[in-house]
């Protein structure tokens, strides 16, 4: 869907999405190789673009709103395990923008912000290890330390130099990415567009397609997940080895059944021999550093205890990270104070392919890394002149919904009445309700150019003829419905409204055929009115890209008439 979108957020998709292109590409390409601080080098490429992209583009906010969209994107990399990651290329990007907050966009605020950012790879391996297998890591080490101390006669406690010594690399790592930011960045003023030699774009390998098309997405089963991670750790905490191991086992079966993507992970031999490292170091730990008969068996459970923390958060998060693509979870973000994120990361959807295809090859990276950054960049500025340029897409389809009874059809009505007061010529069907008493006995189908009435939905008919829960469609309805739908005066109505589609047209009966040829159809703009329920599977089944939703409960009929009309005149 599209509506007016933030140049702020139009430059942090740009941004974010070069970034998220590394991070998928180079990423796979990187890990693959199992080349040493892999992630410092990805790391390394964020840092840079945001320091350099800051010399041309000021705006507040830049770093974090890219970083956040880098990390959603990164949800497209063929990686089963997703979270870190997002949560590390996230916090990278506030830690930048928070030291040029404070410094200013000065010498010192880039490269203290940038040696943050790089150290955090650190500190967030610290934290994933105690959280995967609990504080008896810190124990561990602690231990095989004092051990190696004392074989090797050390006096002075070292604890701390074996961490102190990384910070100091990743640091290091970070003051270096930094300067190269503030080069390539000085060298985009220094020097016009037009200047830059061309490259030749390398051919890459995309990267791999999630297949979780036909998913079964389910807002219970997300719920489910986050339930059964918080109970397992609970188990593991308060019980006996018997019950949790048993238990996380089964929960680990059920995930396994519905989340084949999350397994991948667990079918690696490495993670299996990572598995039976930890859990014999963590014997030989336990062993040595405690007396007693039973302490060769503490250390294996622990061990054990561990691995399964660590297998439990894998899995766990990957099927978490598989439900939110629920569409359900997309549109909600439509009806809140972020609307602009799904915009943005819509654009960067779009973006992304021909992104990728201008990444250089490693070689051309190693031989000149300062005029490859420099190319990347001025991609940016490329990109953002093309969306400025291209003409806003006016949404083609507008949905109007609710639950039942809450009064879509009087809405349609109330807005009918505006586009008429405005000159704006509408045509198509509503349903009014038929009733006896308090209780609805059927619909009419009214004809909203010639208000003519006919009955398509009754209760208590018998028969052979078609039936939609406890109603009976009533063939001269249905008939007089596709009439109007199809009229050859149809098409010269700016606004076509079907009130309503559902689970009849999701069956392909109903006004399916209809709204095939309608949502196709230049120059119309379609309201339909459909039950929240069915929002998310209505625009996946007739491939509805643009889009605008309107819940009843949530807006006003008047508001929302004005805003189309002033769309249609565009």
């Amino acid at each position: 869907m599209r509506t007016e979108l933030q140049e702020r957020w139009i430059k942090a998709s740009i941004i974010g999405t070069i970034w998220a292109a590394s991070e998928i590409v180079l990423g796979s390409f990187l890990h693959n190789l199992r080349i040493p601080f892999s992630g410092n080098f990805l790391t390394a490429i964020g840092i840079i673009l945001l320091i350099s992209i800051s010399f041309t583009w000021k705006e507040k906010g830049l770093f974090w709103r890219a970083g956040l969209i880098c990390a959603i994107m990164k949800t497209m990399s063929p990686s089963a395990v997703i979270f870190g990651p997002m949560i590390a290329i996230f916090a990278e990007s506030v830690l930048l923008e928070l030291s040029v907050r404070v410094s200013g966009r000065t010498f010192a605020g880039y490269i203290i912000g940038a040696m943050l950012a790089m150290s955090w790879n650190l500190f967030q391996k610290i934290a994933n290890y105690i959280i995967f297998y609990g504080y008896d890591i810190v124990e561990v080490y602690t231990n095989l330390l004092k051990l190696a101390q004392k074989q090797l006669n050390i006096q002075t406690d070292i604890v701390w130099l074996p961490i102190i010594i990384l910070l100091i690399i990743y640091s290091l790592f970070g003051l270096l990415a930094g300067v190269t930011g503030i080069r390539v960045g000085k060298k985009m003023l220094e020097q016009p567009d037009s200047d830059l030699k061309e490259m030749k774009s390398p051919t890459l390998l995309s990267p791999a397609k999630v297949s979780d098309q036909k998913f079964d997405y389910s807002v219970s089963w997300l719920f489910i997940n986050i339930t059964l991670i918080v109970g397992s750790f609970f188990l593991l905490a308060y019980t006996n080895w018997l019950v949790w191991s048993l238990t996380i086992t089964a929960i680990i079966i059920i995930w396994s059944i519905r989340y084949k993507r999350a397994m991948r992970q667990l079918s690696k031999p490495k993670f299996w021999i990572f598995f039976v490292s930890i859990t014999l170091i963590t014997a030989f730990v336990f062993t040595r550093a405690a007396e007693g008969e039973n302490a060769l068996i503490k250390g294996l459970l622990t061990g054990i205890q561990m691995n399964f923390r660590a297998v439990l958060i894998i899995v766990g998060f990957s099927a978490l990270g598989t439900e939110l693509y629920n569409p359900k979870i997309r549109s909600f973000f439509i009806r809140t104070s972020f609307k602009h994120l799904p915009l943005a990361l819509e654009l960067s959807a779009e973006s992304l392919p021909s992104v990728i295809s201008g990444i250089p090859d490693f070689k051309t990276f190693i031989k000149n890394p300062v005029s490859v950054f420099y190319q990347v960049v001025s991609m940016a500025d490329k990109r953002l002149s093309e969306i400025k340029n291209k003409p806003v897409s006016v949404p083609k389809v507008y949905i109007i919904c609710g639950d039942v009874g809450e009064g879509k059809t009087t809405f349609i009505k109330k807005m009918i009445d505006v586009f008429r007061k405005n000159g704006i010529p509408a045509g198509g069907i509503f349903s009014e309700r038929e009733m006896s008493g308090t209780e609805t006995t059927g619909y009419n189908i009214v004809d909203i150019d010639t208000s003519d009435t006919e009955i398509f939905l009754r209760t208590g008919e018998q028969g052979d003829t078609n039936k939609i829960g406890k109603y009976t469609i009533n063939p001269s309805g249905l008939k007089k419905g596709i009439e109007i739908l199809t009229s050859p005066t149809i098409t010269e109505k700016k606004i076509v409204i079907i009130d309503e589609i559902g689970m009849l047209e999701l069956n392909n009966g109903g006004w399916s055929q209809c709204l095939d040829s309608l949502v196709r159809h230049p120059g119309i703009s379609l309201i339909i009115t459909v039950r929240e329920k069915f929002v998310s599977r209505i625009v996946q089944r007739w491939k509805i890209d643009d889009y605008r939703i309107f819940n009843v409960s949530e807006n006003d009929c008047q508001v929302t008439a004005e805003h189309i009309i002033s769309q249609v005149k565009k």
